[in-house]
């Protein structure tokens, strides 16, 4: 088996954490390393990880980019194949769900990997219909060809429970420095590019869900529009991304109707919350910083554009 590292960006990683570790020291594959890089918590997820085995980086609040830290994280790879990367929630669900996905890449075009995410305890029924959309109980492994029948969703993948070939991550120059978010989506569209395939891995399992409030619908939503208009060439290679979203719209609404007609009002709230961030963010660039800080979800990323 190839050597990998798994490396977490943490920030007051909150009452999930505990358990993210003691999954990862249960696996039955080992990592050669296991790093975070905290950006200042105030709660015990620097101690926890110390009592875990992981190294600790420590680093501002004010520096921290999903990109950029998460290229620091793979910098310390340098005697490995292979990072992995998990956030700070996902906990793993299998004692095989590191080595299920560190397998894909006994594919030698294989650049990146990411695994299925399934629903948390006690998740909400919008919550759980996200993750059985985007995150099907087959595997499958993609390449550039496969846009012809995919479109935008080709380079769909998610860094919440990732892993990269390091050399293919080097090939494209790593994570991009200044994304306000989708440094996942760009190294694997890039990776496309290069010839490289993308692994998604169903049997590398891990609990991760989130129910987020029509606030944050909004929010993450113009994040999102923010997202795509800084990274247009996406759309240019890959096509627009209201395809995939129609399908996702149509689809929660059959699930909310089948097993929980409640949810059907938060569906249209939702519906119509990510619609007017996704719109509103189109005219960004025409806003000042502390309206975009208002409206955004990752208001960290606005510091440094002033």
């Amino acid at each position: 088996m190839l050597e990998f590292i798994i490396c977490i960006p943490t920030y007051n990683a909150g009452a999930r954490w505990k358990a993210v570790l003691e999954n990862i020291n249960n696996q039955n594959a080992k990592p050669l390393k296991t790093i975070i890089i905290d950006s200042g918590s105030i709660d015990d997820t620097v101690h926890l990880a110390i009592e875990y085995g992981f190294k600790v980086i420590s680093i501002d609040k004010s520096e921290f980019n999903h990109g950029k830290t998460r290229q620091q994280l793979a910098n310390f790879a340098a005697d490995a194949d292979i990072c992995i990367f998990l956030t700070q929630d996902a906990i793993l669900s299998t004692r095989d769900s590191i080595r299920n996905i560190v397998i894909a890449f006994d594919d030698p075009e294989v650049g990146m990997a990411y695994g299925r995410q399934l629903p948390r305890e006690n998740a909400e029924p919008l919550e759980i219909h996200a993750r059985l959309f985007n995150y099907p109980p087959v595997s499958d492994v993609r390449s550039f060809k496969d846009k012809d029948r995919l479109g935008f969703k080709v380079f769909f993948c998610s860094n919440s429970f990732s892993a990269y070939r390091k050399s293919a991550l080097n090939t494209v120059d790593g994570f991009p420095s200044n994304s306000i978010m989708g440094e996942d989506a760009i190294v694997a569209a890039k990776m496309l590019l290069k010839g490289f395939r993308i692994a998604y891995v169903a049997e590398a399992t891990a609990y991760h869900s989130h129910n987020y409030t029509l606030k944050e619908e909004f929010e993450r939503y113009f994040d999102t529009r923010v997202f795509h208009e800084q990274n247009n060439w996406l759309i240019k290679e890959y096509g627009k991304p209201t395809g995939e979203g129609l399908k996702f719209v149509k689809s929660e609404i059959r699930y909310a109707f089948r097993y929980h007609k409640m949810s059907l009002f938060k569906s249209v709230g939702s519906i119509f919350a990510k619609w007017l961030g996704y719109n509103i963010a189109k005219h960004y660039k025409k806003m000042p910083i502390n309206i975009l800080k208002r409206l955004s979800m990752h208001k960290f990323y606005w510091k440094h554009q002033i």
